[in-house]
């Protein structure tokens, strides 16, 4: 029976983990794993068990981006393949950027090209304090294509230029200055980071964070005109009439814990 490239898990919170199984080769992404990943971030997507993703991975580090065994073959094929093949990858690091669900990324020892792509594509992403990273596409004669545009959103024009250019390894503490991850920890503590964030997002309503993470795609990187105006006002305002945030308010008011709060 073949190994599988990752595992998916819902726990009875609606906690989903995704877990890369590839520690053999860093955690290597393949077209397969690519494929498959994006079916399951999707369906999770759409899944009403689901409140929160966290993505994590086996081994001594948080993935290696593309293998390079695969994209050498690949080389060899058309440029119609290979821009298929492109597609693919590029459709995964959007699923998970678009994803409706707060996704949470736990990140130790090294993360390479495509690995920090991902890592850029989660809303939280917390990182031990021993992993660094590295946008090491130019040592190979490639470019950090598909995931430049979730990964120069995290850090910045000007970081970009450096690391896109120089492929130099940064550590935790800087990615956390660049704005990649947001906290850093100590190796030991991963886990236990991800459990106390998780905390925190089960005190928001579901459909209020999906609401808010479309609106952060709907106003980032906007010139502030009428237009963007009136579409934050029709948000707040279909809001306010929902279901959901009258039991917020509610609860709120009656010193009570809403109806959607976990410990």
């Amino acid at each position: 029976m073949m190994k599988p490239l990752f595992l998916e898990e819902i726990d009875e919170d609606g906690v989903a983990r995704i877990t890369l199984t590839r520690p053999e080769v860093h955690n290597a992404f393949n077209d397969t794993l690519i494929a498959e990943l994006t079916t399951v971030l999707s369906g999770l997507g759409t899944d009403p068990r689901v409140r929160a993703v966290i993505l994590g991975a086996q081994g001594r580090n948080f993935s290696a981006g593309a293998d390079l065994n695969w994209m050498q073959r690949m080389a060899g094929n058309t440029r119609d393949q290979n821009l298929q093949d492109a597609r693919a990858l590029a459709g995964l690091m959007r699923t998970l950027n678009e994803l409706p669900k707060p996704t949470v990324v736990l990140v130790q020892g090294r993360s390479l090209g495509g690995g920090v792509g991902l890592v850029a594509c989660c809303d939280i992403a917390i990182s031990a304090e021993t992993a660094n990273f590295t946008l090491s596409e130019v040592k190979l004669g490639l470019i950090p294509a598909v995931i430049a545009p979730y990964v120069v959103s995290a850090i910045g024009e000007r970081a970009a230029r450096r690391y896109f250019l120089t492929a130099e390894t940064f550590s935790a503490r800087e990615a956390q200055a660049l704005g990649l991850v947001h906290r850093v920890v100590p190796d030991e503590a991963l886990e236990d980071a991800g459990k106390k964030i998780m905390r925190a997002l089960f005190k928001g309503g579901p459909e209020a964070q999906v609401a808010a993470k479309d609106l952060i795609h709907a106003v980032a990187h906007r010139p502030i005109d009428d237009a963007l105006v009136e579409d934050t006002a029709a948000r707040i305002a279909r809001q306010r009439a929902s279901e959901e945030a009258q039991e917020g308010v509610g609860a709120f008011l009656g010193k009570r814990d809403p109806s959607w709060s976990k410990e």
